[in-house]
């Protein structure tokens, strides 16, 4: 990979480069953190088979843990997780809350808000809150602990004040949760429909009333019937951002390629938990014991309990279901940008933050910068 340093905070990659309009063989120019200009070069032969593919860095929407910390926890938990998914390329993030009595989640997002406030360099960047619960259905609870209870506006600006929320998992066939809906999203915070008994009809009408996404499609809510077409129809019909887990454990290939070529921005997700980045065994999800054993984490009684999923791999998962390098790069940072509203990063364009991967051909990850400094990358 050609790197070339200018000074102890500029130096300037060469390799292709993801650009909003495609792939161009040049030189990334980072300065002070940003991108300073992407410059075209003329190459005279053929890419060989060492010349980097440098796109933007991953943004994931939906994390729990990783390196054996968990969201809920306090004191260095969210550094943990925050420093262990930046080796696997994420390099911006929101901390995800569990289903929990309301001092646990109040505690969680105290110190997510003080982890936000200093955070190292090798780091992925703390963006705010996924508010996961505590207002789903309780019979839609998943992995969830059973603590499911109706929102109020005045319950949920109680929360926004302790950490910025910038997303909201909700179940709209809650009595109440219309006005929730109408709330949040008057405070710039995206609500997702998840964990959730409600028909086609209440999709519709929550995503009337400003819900912008749903929460890991197909998973723990009402299926697709083709005389009841549920929450999933609802996604399917009319969703623009949609996330999703792509481990192919919680959805498998064909349930993949439907939402793939339905919905315009889905995105992916990993919904990891303290097990990501980790050996199997015994790990803690919110205030519950889950067991990592291959590809899955799990309860005791072997419900899927979030994912041991890492960005890189959902990379290749994406290119192995039939999307090309910069689809599946899309569907991790550009898209989860354009989702949240983020105009600094999700592209690698002059002005933008300096959030890159250097990758080569089959997407293997080779390098990582947060903001212009290099991170230590996993290879596998």
């Amino acid at each position: 990979m050609a790197l070339t340093l200018r000074a102890l905070n500029d130096m300037t990659l060469t390799g292709h480069i993801l650009t909003p309009t495609g792939w161009q063989w040049g030189m990334l120019e980072i300065s002070e953190g940003t991108i300073a200009a992407v410059t075209p070069t003329d190459k005279a032969t053929p890419p060989g088979a060492d010349d980097p593919y440098l796109v933007p860095g991953f943004i994931d929407l939906h994390v729990h843990g990783g390196g054996g910390s968990d969201a809920m926890e306090a004191g260095k938990a969210a550094h943990v997780m925050a420093s262990t998914h930046a080796r696997f390329g994420t390099t911006s993030l929101l901390a995800t809350t569990m289903t929990a009595p309301m001092a646990d989640i109040e505690a969680a997002l105290d110190a997510i808000a003080e982890a936000m406030s200093h955070q190292a360099p090798d780091e992925a960047r703390l963006l705010g809150v996924h508010l996961e619960g505590p207002f789903i259905h309780p019979d839609r609870l998943g992995a969830q602990p059973p603590y499911a209870c109706p929102g109020t506006p005045a319950q949920f600006d109680t929360l926004l004040a302790r950490a910025p929320i910038r997303v909201m998992t909700l179940a709209p066939d809650i009595e109440g949760h219309d006005a929730l809906i109408t709330h949040a999203t008057a405070r710039q915070v995206r609500v997702q429909i998840g964990h959730t008994c409600g028909t086609f009809e209440d999709g519709c009408t929550a995503l009337s009333r400003g819900a912008s996404g749903f929460t890991h499609l197909y998973n723990a809510m009402t299926p697709l019937g083709h005389r009841n077409a549920g929450i999933v129809g609802a996604a399917l019909a009319h969703a623009t951002f949609c996330e999703i887990i792509p481990d192919l454990v919680h959805v498998e290939a064909g349930a993949m390629h439907a939402a793939m070529r339905a919905i315009p921005r889905l995105y992916g997700i990993t919904d990891a938990t303290a097990a990501a980045g980790m050996p199997e065994g015994e790990y803690r999800l919110g205030a519950q014991r889950v067991f990592k054993q291959g590809d899955s984490v799990r309860l005791e009684d072997g419900t899927l309990a979030g994912s041991a999923l890492t960005m890189n791999q959902a990379l290749k998962n994406f290119m192995m279901l039939g999307d090309t390098l910069a689809q599946a790069v899309h569907r991790l940072s550009t898209w989860p940008a354009e989702y949240l509203g983020l105009s600094d990063r999700g592209v690698l364009a002059p002005g933008r933050r300096a959030d890159v991967l250097a990758l080569d051909r089959d997407g293997t990850l080779q390098g990582v910068w947060i903001g212009g400094q290099r991170v230590e990358a996993d290879h596998d």
